[in-house]
């Protein structure tokens, strides 16, 4: 008997099995015994799909090349969590609570010299002397296999550029030294005892399940457990049948042969679970490494899934990634709530329906959340519990590979939205209490744990959690095919406070002191150093709300090395406003948030994201209109005052953050056209610890979806929202103008409520006036000649008035006006947002941006 759930068919275990899970199991042909996870052949996923799949090793564990380290490993019992490597660097505080945390190395200066592109062997290496202490080599677990591409990552630089871009850096010099210096520390020991950040971030080739010619390894690091037993249908669950080894550096590891005919003794599909015996008792954990999980029908818990198909069945990319553009527009897409129906939507349906409607509007990205697998839908894919499982509930593996590559054939980038800073609190399928302890790879007691989020923070302090995340961001690169990352929650990770009741004046005092948290820092280096050196085309977005200095500088010069910020003050700044009357609205206030960034350091400007479109806050079109969005929105019947503001100022809140808020700009899906409601994931009634109860919704998908058919529906309003969104688009393809050097703003009056500002060729003028309209309006401009209108935020076909002629042509005068040395008239209705360029003729140069 067999259900099927999104194209995965689940044999129905019968009742008595569970029975079977502790008998006795004496091997014999592993076949006979399996139950396995089948794909579905009539399933709607496609099937035509499938790709190379990553290098597999081909060593038994005895060939298992090691390095060196510099110090003898203490005994300690299973839960002494000595990593596998050598020392760890030290951390900014001088106590560690984690035993897996190294001890410190001989420091790093910033004169040292680097290692380039040595790889150590054990066959290089032999003993060290430390502390005049002859020691044995000490093997490490995982020297990765050469790719067939080499690649490599440059050294460090000096660390020192950032404070010629910002000399009031100097002031805090000694933090960022010592900052840059353990980054450079942690390059040289990777180097020294793992052949380098390339090998070192390949983890996913030795840990979790690898196949050989003759056979599949399974490795887990799991220091604390003091036995271990992989199982699973491919052994009938039986915990005594494949037990587990383990080495020096708590790594456990299992050998299954081929079966006699060649077969794998994991056959594709199923079930896998590593069985511990831990300080906190006996558990069934998914394995740290899986590539897929699965929920069974009527179960709580997630089940670990061995996906390797056969050649025939693994999906083939056939386009290449486009080039990194030079601006970046991001359409940010959630593709289990993309359909218009109340469903989970999948990969395959977001390929054929919604990826041909970005590139119809004019986005240049897609920005794909809630990818790595998340137990509960309602997280957002922000709880993570399997990081290197693509989300089952919207397909297999390569049915998101097919979704990627017909982005690439569309010219889309497509970046995931990856979470790193902090995981799922579950232990069941996720990594909190993996090996039975607090600290496995996450910070003990309340260091380790988010009381905002309910989630586990990892320790970056340590070496094998190092290992896995640098590994996890090179999988989903390698993979998958991923054009680059939104870094979700910043702000948390770079902070022992987490940016949690703490407001960001911009003192730097803020950012380089001892609540900076340095192991986090440098992490972030080290994943922007292994994107960057291995992608170079790859896209590095940060989400940090607090502002951090040289956040956006290259990490030889001594920044994080992010590419962009994602500018989040604007996004709070429009919901500020939209509470009060725009009556109330200061000019000023709008230009300086929108304005308010660092030289040098590029950000990415949106109105609102997924954020505002959750329950219990609002959409910019929801907070203009309201009610009135569910009756006053047809063209064939009047509108109200309500609506008509609502659409005015919806559309030049848009087009003003992307004209002034950065050199990058995103939108959530469905807001481009003013989606009429909130974002209300499925769920049941909720009784919380202190007898509160949270009311559900009757687990409905009636909110979690996205009604694309209204924006196309050309007989409502929203169509003519879309038109206008599509319209900024096509203004900033033809125009490069968020990219340009040249942005002068000319006006910022409090009494007309009206905003000039020029940004490469374009005039931009916005009239914010609730009533006023004004004629022969003057405005400034540096370049002379003819000018055009090239955006009317009043043209109806945008849901306007039509109250602008587009034949009229505007001449320069000389003079200065504005403190611009030439200017034109125009006419500037109340509400309305129009964007003149300048025609091009011998006499006029188009100022380079």
């Amino acid at each position: 008997m067999v259900s099927t759930l999104s194209g995965i068919r689940f044999p129905l275990i019968p009742s008595g099995f569970k029975s079977s899970l502790h008998s006795n199991f004496n091997g014999g042909d592993r076949r006979s015994t399996t139950l396995c996870l089948l794909l579905d052949n009539t399933s709607s996923f496609s099937r035509k799909i499938f790709a190379g799949k990553s290098s597999y090793d081909s060593d038994s564990p005895s060939s298992l090349t090691v390095a060196a380290s510099k110090k003898v490993l203490v005994p300690g019992g299973p839960t002494d969590g000595s990593p596998p490597l050598t020392e760890q660097l030290e951390a900014p505080s001088t106590d560690s609570e984690d035993p897996q945390v190294l001890e410190d190395v001989d420091s790093v200066t910033m004169e040292d010299e680097i290692v380039e592109d040595e790889v150590i062997s054990s066959l290089d290496v032999g003993s060290v002397d430390d502390d005049k202490t002859k020691v044995e080599e000490t093997p490490s677990p995982l020297k990765g296999t050469a790719s067939t591409a080499p690649k490599s990552i440059p050294p460090p630089g000096t660390g020192q550029k950032i404070y010629e871009i910002d000399p009031l850096l100097k002031g805090f010099r000694d933090h960022l030294d010592y900052r840059y210096g353990q980054y450079k520390k942690l390059r040289v020991e990777i180097d020294k005892y793992e052949g380098g950040l390339e090998v070192f971030s390949r983890g996913y080739e030795k840990f979790g399940f690898t196949r050989s010619a003759t056979g599949i390894t399974y490795r887990e690091w799991a220091p604390g457990a003091k036995s271990a037993s992989l199982i699973g249908d491919f052994n009938n669950w039986n915990m005594n049948a494949d037990v587990m080894t383990q080495n020096e550096f708590g790594v456990w590891e299992i050998f299954l042969p081929n079966n006699a005919d060649g077969s794998p003794a994991i056959p594709h599909g199923s079930r896998v679970k590593i069985r511990m015996d831990t300080p906190s008792g006996v558990k069934d954990s998914i394995p740290a490494w899986i590539k897929f999980s699965v929920q069974a029908p009527n179960e709580i818990p997630y089940n670990g899934i061995y996906y390797d198909p056969p050649e025939e069945e693994k999906y083939v990319f056939q386009h290449p990634q486009p080039k990194r553009p030079q601006s970046l527009r991001i359409y940010e897409a959630h593709v289990g709530m993309s359909s218009t129906e109340p469903k989970i939507n999948t990969y395959a349906e977001f390929r054929d329906d919604v990826l041909p409607r970005i590139k119809k509007l004019g986005y240049n990205a897609v920005q794909l959340m809630a990818i790595q697998e998340h137990s509960y839908y309602a997280s957002f894919g922000y709880h993570v519990t399997n990081f290197f499982a693509p989300s089952s509930r919207c397909g297999t593996p390569d049915d998101l590979k097919s979704l990627i590559d017909r982005a690439h054939e569309l010219g889309l980038l497509v970046l995931m939205d990856i979470v790193h800073s902090h995981a799922s609190n579950n232990t069941l399928d996720g990594l909190n209490m993996f090996d039975g302890t607090d600290s496995h790879y996450f910070h003990s007691g309340s260091r380790g744990y988010h009381w905002m989020w309910d989630s586990r923070l990892f320790n970056y302090g340590s070496w094998e959690v190092l290992r896995y995340l640098l590994s996890n961001a090179r999988w989903w690169l390698e993979e998958f095919k991923f054009d680059g990352f939104r870094f979700d929650g910043v702000t948390s990770m770079m902070y022992t406070h987490h940016g949690l009741q703490v407001a960001f004046t911009g003192n730097y005092s803020e950012y380089f002191g001892l609540a900076t948290d340095v192991e986090a820092v440098t992490y972030l280096m080290l994943v922007n150093d292994l994107i960057h050196g291995l992608y170079p085309e790859a896209v590095s977005i940060g989400e940090d709300v607090s502002g951090m200095p040289a956040f956006c500088i290259p990490v030889a010069g001594g920044g994080v090395g992010f590419d962009y910020r994602l500018h989040m003050a604007i996004a709070d700044k429009w919901i500020e406003l939209l509470q009060k009357m725009d009556e109330t609205w200061q000019m000023s206030d709008i230009v300086h948030t929108l304005t308010n960034r660092r030289w040098g350091e590029k950000c990415v400007a949106y109105a609102e994201s997924h954020d505002q479109a959750l329950v219990g806050d609002k959409t910019i079109a929801f907070w203009l209109m309201d009610k009135d969005m569910y009756d006053f929105m047809a063209l064939d019947r009047p509108s109200t005052p309500t609506v008509d503001r609502g659409i005015a100022l919806h559309k030049m809140i848009r087009l003003i953050t992307m004209g002034l808020g950065g050199e990058g700009y995103l939108n959530f899906m469905g807001n481009e056209f003013g989606h009429p409601e909130w974002i209300d994931f499925p769920r049941g009634v909720q009784h919380l610890p202190n007898g509160k109860i949270v009311p559900g919704n009757n687990n409905s998908f009636d909110k979690c979806r996205r009604r694309f058919d209204l924006a196309d529906a050309e007989y409502l309003r929203y169509h003519g929202l879309q038109e206008f969104d599509r319209a900024m688009h096509h203004l900033e393809e033809t125009y490069s103008f968020m990219t340009s050097e040249h942005q002068y703003i000319s006006r910022k009056d409090e009494g007309d409520k009206v905003i000039v500002f020029e940004r490469g060729n374009l005039v931009f003028v916005f009239n914010f006036h609730w009533s006023k309209s004004y004629s022969d309006y003057r405005v400034g401009c540096l370049k002379p000649g003819k000018y055009k209108i090239v955006l009317d935020s009043d043209e109806k076909i945008f849901g306007g008035f039509d109250r602008i002629a587009h034949t009229a042509e505007y001449f320069t005068v000389d003079g200065w006006y504005d403190e611009r040395p030439n200017s034109f008239q125009v006419y500037a209705p109340c509400r309305t947002a129009v964007v003149y360029a300048l025609v091009e003729t011998k006499e006029t140069i188009p100022i380079k941006g």
